[in-house]
């Protein structure tokens, strides 16, 4: 099924992509999904394992950034108004405490704070299965409008 971001808002783009079972590929890489979606709102969970360790034998931080960013773009697109879309433009990230094969199903919960016609804001932490707050992330996001698909 094709997003159809003409006529649909971001919420419902993002439900019909769910409906068909249709997820990226890189949560299947990287073993996470969502599991929480409002608007302004998404929550995705995480089990990191041995395949996302960084050489001295931590999960990389690549991992909680995926994750965080994930969730920032997710609680964007849910605001968006039919025939926008939006692109991540700057992404910072605070480590607070690191990830490894026993930290357990991990959350990173995200919160729209502004959304414009141009640009929006997003936050979000991460936390271990024992609720230990393990990164924070603030993101800037890209608002734009897409140009409507042509009748063929």
């Amino acid at each position: 099924m094709a997003q159809d971001t003409d006529t649909a808002d971001g919420l419902k783009q993002i439900a019909d992509i769910l409906a068909v079972g249709k997820k990226a590929p890189i949560a299947d890489l990287m073993n996470f999904k969502l599991v929480e979606l409002d608007r302004g709102h998404a929550v995705f969970e995480g089990q990191p394992d041995a395949s996302v360790y960084n050489p001295i034998g931590s999960v990389h931080g690549g991992y909680a950034a995926t994750l965080l960013d994930s969730a920032c773009g997710f609680a964007t697109h849910s605001m968006l108004k039919p025939g926008q879309g939006y692109t991540t433009l700057e992404l910072k990230v605070s480590y607070i405490k690191g990830l490894s094969d026993k930290s357990g199903t991990i959350r990173a919960q995200a919160k729209l704070r502004s959304i414009g016609s141009r640009v929006a804001f997003a936050d979000a932490e991460l936390h271990d299965e024992a609720g230990r707050l393990c990164a924070t992330a603030t993101s800037t996001l890209l608002v734009f409008d897409i140009p409507p698909k042509r009748k063929t």
